[in-house]
């Protein structure tokens, strides 16, 4: 089983009055960089001997679903969306807040000692929350495809619920998709996943389910490819 984690677009954080925006649409690069990943993904099922690409996943997230809606034109696939996907939320106060403001907050976190960043912003969601939020959600649905922990560390059993189920696609977040890697790595969580394992717009996050001592466990292909774009189009 195949896993391709992919990151949104570039997302326009701010409206043309300079306000914050906790839902944006993506920019105009952003939709090029979406239909970039696309043309990829669709090249890639061409490969020979890894299989059709069978799911598509994406955040509820506007500039998540504006990524995954190209995605799911070249695949000729539903988009299924999972709210679990969504990022850490942004306290409800930072819509239409200044856009230098919300920037000072994030300053501000950045200098935080780590026991003080597992808090995140005030009134937004606690890191330890999302944490669990996207372990929980994460381990429901491989369940649902038929991969679960075996009861030893670090050791899946895979035996998919329908046949042929070899690659699925998720369109989330930088700290969502940084989050499932350190869950399915079995590494200890952090406040930043999104810079521990960076990945930046539109780019590719691809493990892989290896068979190792009578079970499997999740090997990490690749992190933050984004060779499908063209270096000026790349964006953090």
């Amino acid at each position: 089983m195949e896993l391709i984690l992919v990151r949104h677009g570039q997302p326009a954080w701010s409206d043309p009055h300079g306000r914050g925006r906790n839902d944006p649409d993506l920019t105009e690069l952003g939709h090029q960089q979406a239909r970039r990943a696309a043309r990829r993904l669709a090249d890639a099922e061409d490969l020979p001997g890894l299989g059709d690409i069978d799911r598509l996943y994406a955040s509820p997230a506007v500039r998540a679903q504006q990524t995954a809606a190209p995605i799911a034109d070249a695949l000729d696939l539903p988009i299924i969306t999972l709210d679990w996907l969504w990022e850490v939320r942004n306290p409800p106060a930072w819509e239409g807040s200044p856009s230098e403001q919300i920037e000072a907050a994030f300053r501000e976190m950045q200098d935080r000692p780590r026991e003080r960043w597992w808090e995140g912003h005030p009134g937004g969601e606690h890191f330890g929350e999302f944490h669990q939020r996207i372990r929980h959600g994460l381990y429901g649905t491989l369940a649902e495809l038929g991969i679960t922990p075996s009861g030893e560390r670090g050791l899946w059993d895979v035996e998919p619920t329908e046949p042929d189920l070899d690659r699925i696609v998720m369109v989330a977040h930088g700290g969502t998709n940084g989050a499932i890697i350190a869950n399915l790595l079995q590494v200890e969580p952090e406040p930043w996943e999104w810079l521990r394992f960076r990945n930046g717009h539109a780019a590719f996050s691809v493990l892989a389910t290896v068979a190792v001592a009578g079970h499997h466990i999740w090997a990490l292909d690749q992190v933050g490819d984004a060779t499908h774009l063209a270096v000026r189009d790349r964006s953090v």
